[in-house]
């Protein structure tokens, strides 16, 4: 990712050095005017010459000031590009993680990815770009006097040490900081994702005073890391004015007693004022420079590229073949799928079915590839499933998770994927999906906002919804995954149509479920028990099977006999 970025960024830095050049060279002026004045103005009493010097020095602020805007919007819009840049990227890593066993979403990448733009645009990497200016400042001041340059050179060196003492003392508190910042808003997080559960058996107090507990550690640590950077702040500001204090005395002890210029007294003074105020603002601000770090380290861990490096793939006709899956979250612990293998020619369907926990979901999601096998492959018209670009697999899969999930926006939104509503293509897979005239009866039809998740409307309405999504672009492969735990009569009619019309249309279908009623629909059947494909057959020769099982054992007859009851002596 470094160096990706680090060349898109390289221009802006390169325009924002080269301001910071003449910005420099130019604040060098007004020193150099008040050395004139004091020994040529005053000497000769011309006022010719000191109109003609006031415009030299007003010319070289104005090249200032217009160099200090140009660095500012320049390092303004190399944030704005590395934001545009990264922060799509870094979601989208996010997401990808996110979709992985075991794995939560972490969110704070974005934060980091917005602290790097507010520090490349902020005052903190200006400071950073006139720090190393100090050695000319001193050098001028050296040839001005060279005792005044030693004294100048000794007093820099002191502030560079507190500045090496600050980053020594803040790094390590800073990065425990911020591990334990990070560890609160995760459970922030977590609390806002089980809110429900949390107010429904009282558990808010409990929730909450975990929290705080975090929270206090978390704002005990910030309290005596500011404490200590206010210390270190002040001391530099307070050495800085003593320098110049100090810069002054011996320069009015040299003019007494050297006979040395006034002018070269009062210059050397405003000189070492501005060759130490970028490191003064190096040590108040070093906790911008820490955080910038540590999210840049952070963000360089994730290896994040917004680039793909996948070939794109003829779009594929559904043939699906499942290769001797292994699969497990953790190593050294059993496997959730144990050899699991079957194959479907494009357009057959297959019912998934078996006890819970027997690992449905887990190879359903191996089927989209949205997990990876330990070993074994999931093929797509013979490629391995994780060979497909992801954006570009989308258009050609469609998946109806258990936990139907909606986001906020429009009926038709949600159905086009989040992506161009298109009018006519959100329609037929409404349609498709037997969704339609649901969809009509709802106040403002497909503009119906749905709430975050979906939360202004029924499960049985988020389910069909979710389905007619599924069904969008008319997609070769499509997995639905307990799709009828929410609907009710009418939609469970709804679902088994849509099923016939995806075999009409050469769909290959993958259902997981349990209802013998929607198993009959499909043209395969594979049984699954503690993770291992036991059956796997026609429906004809399976479905039986799975009826039997599932059929109540008969009642016994109210006159049979009783059995012996034994008691012991």
């Amino acid at each position: 990712m470094s160096w990706l970025f680090a060349s898109r960024l390289r221009p802006f830095v390169l325009l924002a050095a080269a301001a910071s050049l003449l910005l420099n060279v130019a604040m060098l002026v007004p020193a150099i005017y008040m050395t004139q004045v004091f020994d040529r103005v005053f000497a000769s009493r011309s006022v010719e010459t000191l109109v003609m010097l006031s415009i030299l020095a007003a010319l070289a602020l104005v090249l200032a000031y217009a160099m200090d805007a140009l660095r500012g919007r320049t390092l303004a819009a190399a944030g704005r590009v590395l934001e545009e840049r990264l922060a799509p990227a870094a979601l989208a890593d996010v997401v990808r993680d996110a979709a992985r066993p075991g794995a939560r979403a972490d969110t704070g990448v974005l934060r980091d990815v917005a602290r790097l733009r507010a520090f490349l645009s902020g005052p903190a990497i200006q400071s950073l770009m006139d720090a190393p200016w100090l050695p000319v400042y001193l050098l001028v001041i050296t040839l001005m006097h060279p005792v005044l340059g030693a004294v100048a050179a000794a007093g820099a060196l002191c502030l560079v040490a507190l500045g090496v003492v600050t980053e020594r003392l803040s790094r390590a508190p800073q990065e425990r900081l911020a591990q334990r910042s990070r560890a609160a808003s995760r459970r922030a997080d977590a609390m806002t994702r089980n809110a429900e559960v949390i107010h429904g058996m009282g558990m808010g107090r409990a929730a909450v005073a975990a929290w705080a507990e975090d929270q206090d550690a978390v704002m005990a640590m910030h309290a005596g890391l500011a404490a200590r950077s206010a210390r270190l702040a002040a001391l530099a500001r307070v050495l800085r004015q003593g320098l110049q204090v100090l810069m002054l005395g011996v320069g009015a002890w040299l003019v007494v007693g050297a006979g040395a210029s006034p002018g070269v007294m009062v210059a050397t003074t405003v000189l070492l004022g501005r060759a130490l105020q970028p490191v003064e603002l190096l040590i108040s601000g070093w906790k911008q420079h820490l955080d910038a770090r540590g999210a840049w380290r952070r963000l360089e861990e994730r290896r994040i590229s917004s680039a793909s490096e996948l070939v794109s793939l003829p779009a594929p006709r559904g043939a699906l073949q499942v290769e001797r899956v292994v699969f497990g979250h953790e190593a050294g612990r059993p496997a959730l799928i144990k050899g699991a293998a079957f194959s479907l020619d494009a357009g057959e369907s297959l019912g998934l079915v078996g006890p819970s926990a027997s690992g449905k979901t887990t190879l359903a999601r191996l089927v989209l590839g949205i997990w990876k096998p330990q070993s074994g492959t999931v093929r797509l018209d013979g490629a391995d499933i994780a060979q497909w670009d992801r954006d570009e697999l989308g258009a050609h899969i469609g998946y109806l998770p258990q936990d139907v999930e909606l986001f906020a926006g429009t009926v038709a939104e949600n159905i086009a994927r989040l992506g161009a509503v298109d009018d006519a293509r959100v329609v037929e897979a409404a349609q498709l999906a037997h969704a339609h005239d649901m969809i009509l009866r709802l106040a403002q039809g497909y503009d119906t906002p749905v709430g975050d998740g979906g939360s202004r409307l029924s499960g049985g309405q988020r389910q069909r919804i979710a389905l007619a999504r599924a069904l969008y672009g008319k997609p070769r492969l499509v997995v639905l995954d307990e799709p009828n735990a929410n609907l009710d009569a009418e939609g469970d009619d709804a679902l088994r149509a849509a099923l016939r019309t995806l075999k009409e249309r050469g769909t290959t279908v993958v259902v997981v479920g349990h209802r013998p009623a929607l198993m009959s629909c499909l043209d395969k059947i594979a049984i699954l028990k503690d993770g291992a494909v036991v059956a796997f057959d026609a429906t004809s020769a399976v479905l039986p099977q799975l009826v039997g099982a599932s059929a109540p054992a008969p009642r016994r007859s109210a006159v049979a006999p009783a059995p012996a009851i034994g008691v012991a002596a």
